[in-house]
């Protein structure tokens, strides 16, 4: 019977939530806004008109004399004339800019002047500085008798693939930058999906209260059916946005890779290679094989324990965790009088935020080992953990605590629900909160 009235509660919580005009605008805003990040750029790229910018070159000093090579958008001049005569030309719209390097007594030109009308472009100026930098090096080193080509090809990139070894004696690639990636970036996931949704609760129990709807419905429901009901209403709710979030934003990224035959990252290769070459120094390449092993290692990612571990934390920390904020919900009359009872309860996971930048540098420490076992903590730690490797009894005793502290965190909840959702015109602290527990 309390079963059915639960399902009763949550079937209520749900379609009252997800035919919201907020929920459904939220739900298709969302993608588009994630798609947008991914494709406007494209756009931005391809229609603006970067055009060709004319550039006048007076060196002084015959250094740089052929050294500016002309690219898609950069056509260099150089040019013997009054320094005054080619700024005025550059007023005149003949030059864009005018590069000015003037001689020096040390007869080793580190200063150069560039003239513009208009805001000089990030690319410009970080191609002639290189460019610059490049030959006064060379020059430097040929006068100590050093040959430039011998110091290039002395250069060496070393690839260093870490290989993580098992009990059984079993090897598997790893790849640090991967995984402190991943391991962050669904730790910080999970840090705002319990806030959202917790918050949620939080304010559909002050609502319920401030209406007195709560009257009506507590005479056919006990409270602690009440609250699990809600909890695990809005805690669907979440799920189904998340998931159309994620479906949608798929959709959408395919339908316009599909439509315009490539995907937007290569678009922006194709319509920016030039001018990302340019702002990269000219020595710079790709190496093709640090990027296959690269992606070699994305693949050697168990994503299967991580994704049933996203999914089990998100679930477990927004279970435990919107416990407590219904609890402040039912003791509190407005959401202003929830500020004295929001941070202790929050800090833990806040904690865990700031905690996780030291976590990734030592994930097998004993400070990331007792705060991922830690309830309040492990849905954000043990993420962190997760990604580089953690024993499956860890992740069995993690999940087993927190699906403990979520037991207690509920039945502690409901001691306070039970009384402060009747409770009104009352202003209550920790005190009052401790003697609703100990009824």
């Amino acid at each position: 019977m309390a079963a059915h009235k639960i399902s009763l509660i949550i079937r209520r919580e749900y379609l009252t939530r997800v035919r919201k005009k907020s929920f459904i605008i939220m739900t298709f805003l969302g993608p588009l806004l994630m798609a947008a990040l991914m494709i406007v750029p494209v756009f931005l790229a391809t229609m603006s008109d970067i055009g060709t910018r004319k550039i006048a070159v007076l060196d002084d000093t015959n250094w740089f004399v052929g050294r500016f090579e002309n690219g898609d958008n950069l056509r260099f001049s150089y040019v013997v004339d009054d320094l005054d005569t080619l700024k005025k030309k550059v007023f005149e719209g003949q030059y864009d800019a005018l590069l000015y390097i003037p001689a020096t007594q040390l007869n080793i030109p580190s200063n150069a002047e560039l003239f513009s009308n208009k805001q000089v472009s990030l690319n410009m100026s970080s191609y002639i500085r290189n460019t610059m930098r490049t030959e006064v090096e060379n020059k430097k080193l040929l006068a100590s008798g050093i040959d430039p080509e011998l110091i290039k090809s002395a250069k060496t990139d070393i690839n260093l693939v870490t290989i993580r070894m098992d009990k059984d004696g079993g090897e598997k690639k790893a790849f640090t930058e991967v995984d402190v990636a991943l391991g962050l970036f669904s730790s910080i996931l999970i840090y705002f999906f319990i806030f959202i949704f917790g918050a949620q609760v939080m304010r559909g129990v002050i609502e319920e209260k401030t209406s007195r709807i709560i009257e009506v419905i507590v005479s056919s429901v006990k409270p602690f059916e009440l609250m699990m009901g809600k909890i695990i209403g809005i805690a669907l709710v979440g799920l189904t946005q998340f998931l159309l979030w994620v479906v949608l934003t798929i959709g959408i990224y395919g339908i316009f890779t599909l439509a315009f035959g490539t995907s937007p990252d290569a678009q922006m290769m194709g319509t920016s290679g030039t001018l990302m070459t340019q702002q990269l120094s000219t020595n710079q390449q790709v190496d093709s094989a640090a990027v296959m092993q690269v992606f070699e290692v994305i693949d050697s990612i168990d994503f299967g324990v991580v994704i049933f571990a996203f999914l089990f934390y998100f679930l477990g920390g927004y279970l435990l965790y919107a416990a407590l904020f219904a609890a402040i919900g039912s003791a509190v009359d407005n959401e202003a009088d929830t500020q004295q009872f929001m941070l202790p309860v929050s800090l833990p996971l806040i904690l865990g935020i700031v905690i996780s930048n030291f976590v990734v540098n030592n994930p097998d420490g004993s400070v990331a080992f007792w705060l991922s076992m830690f309830p309040l903590t492990s849905p954000v730690i043990m993420m962190v953990r997760i990604p580089f490797g953690v024993p499956y009894w860890e992740i069995a005793l993690s999940m087993t605590l927190l699906i403990g502290g979520f037991i207690f965190t509920t039945w502690l909840a409901a001691k306070i629900y039970h009384t402060g959702i009747l409770m009104y015109g009352k202003k209550v602290n920790y005190k009052e909160l401790w003697k609703w527990i100990r009824y």
